[in-house]
C-alpha cells in the first residue's frame, strides 16, 4: 500500500497545546504539559516513554474517554474539545477502536459472540467471523476466552476492536501483559491490520523494539514530546525481538 505524504488533508487528529492535570488532594500531577501533535490517515504511531510520561493520558485525550484541561483536539472535522458526554459516545462508538494491556473479554462468550457485542451497536461492521479471520482465529470461533492462550485472547480483543471497523485503532501497551514470541504475533496482527484496512494505528509501549515497526515514533517525557522521528525504512513485526 502506497503511504500518502502526510498533509492537513490526510490529518485524522490534530492536537494543539493540549494540557492535563489532574488534582490528588493538595497535589496537582501534570501528566501533559502543551503537546502539539498531527496524526495522518494510515499511519502506524508508536508512543514511546517511561511510565508516568503522559502516553495514557494523551490516547486517553484522542479516544473520547478524557478531557484535556487546556488546549484543543479535532477529530477531521469534529471538534472533540468540548464536546458533549453524549457526542463523546457516539464518537468512541463509530470511530475509535480500543485495545488494551488487559483483554477485557465477557469470559461466559465464545470469541465470537464477544466481538458480536460490538458488531451489533456499529453502524458498518464485519461480521465477527471476518474480524476473528483477519487477526488469524477462524478456527476458534466457539471457544471461551478459558481455553484460549493469553495471546489468543489478545487477538480476539483486536478483532473485536477492528470489526466496527473504525478510522482509528488506539492500542495501549497491547504486548504489555504477553511475552515476546507472543508478543510478536499480536503485533503481527496490528500490522496487517494497519495494512489491509488503512485504520491510523496509535500503539503505546515502553518497548524502544517495538518503535522499529513503526512509520513514526513520538517519544514523550514528563508530559511533553521529546522527539518525533519517521522511520526511514520500516521492520516488519516478526523482525522485531526484545
Amino acid at each position: 500500500m502506497n503511504r500518502m505524504p502526510p498533509d492537513q488533508a490526510n490529518a485524522i487528529f490534530v492536537a494543539r497545546g493540549l494540557t492535563k492535570i489532574y488534582r490528588m488532594g493538595e497535589v496537582e500531577v501534570h501528566a501533559l504539559r502543551g503537546i502539539d501533535l498531527t496524526l495522518y490517515r494510515g499511519e502506524l504511531v508508536v508512543l514511546l516513554g517511561p511510565s508516568g510520561s503522559g502516553k495514557s493520558t494523551l490516547l486517553n485525550i484522542l479516544g473520547g474517554l478524557d478531557a484535556p484541561s487546556g488546549g484543543e483536539v479535532r477529530y477531521l472535522d469534529h471538534m472533540l474539545t468540548g464536546a458533549s458526554e453524549t457526542e463523546l459516545t457516539r464518537f468512541r462508538r463509530e470511530h475509535v477502536g480500543f485495545v488494551f494491556q488487559f483483554y477485557n473479554l465477557i469470559p461466559s462468550l465464545t470469541a465470537r459472540e464477544n466481538v458480536a457485542a460490538v458488531t451489533e451497536i456499529a453502524t458498518a461492521p464485519m461480521r465477527p467471523e471476518e474480524a476473528l479471520a483477519l487477526v488469524g482465529l477462524g478456527n476458534r470461533l466457539d471457544h471461551f476466552p478459558a481455553q484460549l492462550s493469553g495471546g489468543e485472547q489478545q487477538r480476539v480483543a483486536i478483532a473485536r476492536a477492528v470489526a466496527k471497523n473504525p478510522a482509528v485503532l488506539l492500542c495501549d501497551e497491547p504486548t504489555g501483559a504477553l511475552d515476546s514470541a507472543t508478543g510478536v504475533v499480536v503485533l503481527e496482527v496490528l500490522e496487517k491490520v494497519n495494512r489491509e484496512l488503512g485504520t491510523l494505528t496509535v500503539l503505546i509501549t515502553h518497548n524502544a523494539g517495538i518503535a522499529d515497526m513503526a512509520d513514526r515514533v513520538i517519544r514523550l517525557s514528563d508530559g511533553r514530546i521529546a522527539d518525533i522521528h519517521a522511520n526511514a525504512t520500516k521492520k516488519a513485526a516478526h523482525e522485531l525481538s526484545w
